[in-house]
């Protein structure tokens, strides 16, 4: 099969498009003919040689999520049949003609979508899932401050809290990554490169959950503005882990700060958060409340590319590599 693979920690050049051995299902798992993968943010680190605990990265084929057709599936699989179109959460893979999976890690494509739309969803749905709604506890009729806002988690996690009762503030980089943002429901947008978004949530009344994918010197100012029994949620630390903050005000005004990677999580936590979210995100999908806002699709070959334009943030929503054209 052919198959993007990492041939050494570096810049997008060091993704090449070679041949691989077509994976074999364990009992547990289905292999997947891939119609399309998404692509995310921790693949660039990943490739980069970044990722907690990716090690040597030579030799790795990257993706997180894909869609497509069930192909085989092992002994010990109950759900799944050949035939079956579905989305999954993968560890890596996912940049390949075939891919294998836990079988409990797959979720059904909805009746009329595209598989492009339909990869766009696990690893971002799956994300903020977890964080804004299990770990940030989110309730309807609070307020979520989400920074990132145009990106593939950002456009989920505005348009998740909207459609389950939450009002929703975030931060941009630009007039037209606003104006989207606004569209999917947010009531808040800021840009940052022109206001303090400090200085404009306060002014909103500030936040009860964070979603923060920035860290460094956000992170003082995501706690001064949250309201008391706040929650401050990490994803991704952009511009560095480190960071000051008062520990006084945390423990006074009863705040909490947590977060999470979804990558080195079980096998077994994985099943639980994925029937969750089929459970309480897929209707929403079905019944129009919520999509995955598609910014570009790149053939497989060109994944170098797609990884370029993910770096340089110009996009807004996901960005999807097609294996089936």
């Amino acid at each position: 099969m052919k198959a993007i693979v990492i041939t050494q920690a570096g810049g997008p050049e060091v993704l090449q498009l070679q041949e691989q051995p077509r994976p074999v299902p364990a009992a547990h798992e289905v292999l997947i003919r891939v119609h399309a993968a998404g692509v995310n943010r921790p693949d660039v680190l990943l490739r980069q040689g970044k990722y907690a605990g990716s090690g040597d990265v030579a030799g790795t084929v990257p993706g997180l999520e894909v869609a497509g057709v069930v192909e085989q599936c092992g002994a010990a699989v109950p759900r799944w049949q050949p035939g079956d179109r579905v989305c999954a959460l993968l560890a890596a893979g996912g940049y390949a003609e075939y891919a294998v999976v836990d079988a409990r890690h797959c979720l059904p494509v909805l009746a009329g979508w595209e598989f492009a739309a339909a990869a766009a969803l696990p690893e971002t749905v799956f994300t903020v899932w977890h964080n804004v709604f299990q770990r940030g506890q989110l309730q309807p009729g609070e307020r979520l401050l989400v920074h990132g806002g145009s990106s593939g988690i950002g456009t989920t996690a505005v348009q998740l809290a909207t459609a389950l009762g939450s009002s929703v503030a975030a931060t941009v980089g630009s007039a037209a990554k606003a104006a989207a943002v606004r569209q999917l429901g947010a009531d808040l947008v800021v840009n940052y490169k022109e206001q303090d978004f400090e200085e404009a949530v306060q002014a909103a009344g500030g936040a009860d959950v964070v979603l923060d994918m920035i860290g460094g010197d956000y992170t003082a100012k995501n706690l001064r503005l949250l309201r008391d029994d706040g929650r401050l949620v990490f994803i991704n630390a952009m511009q560095g882990g480190k960071a000051e903050f008062n520990a006084l005000e945390v423990m006074r005004r009863l705040l909490t700060i947590t977060g999470s990677t979804l990558r080195p999580r079980s096998a077994d936590f994985k099943a639980t958060l994925a029937a969750e979210v089929e459970r309480h995100v897929w209707p929403l999908l079905a019944a129009g409340k919520m999509k995955p806002l598609l910014h570009h699709t790149f053939p497989l070959a060109e994944a170098a590319a797609a990884h370029e334009m993910l770096e340089s943030s110009t996009h807004i929503g996901k960005l999807v590599l097609r294996v089936v054209e």
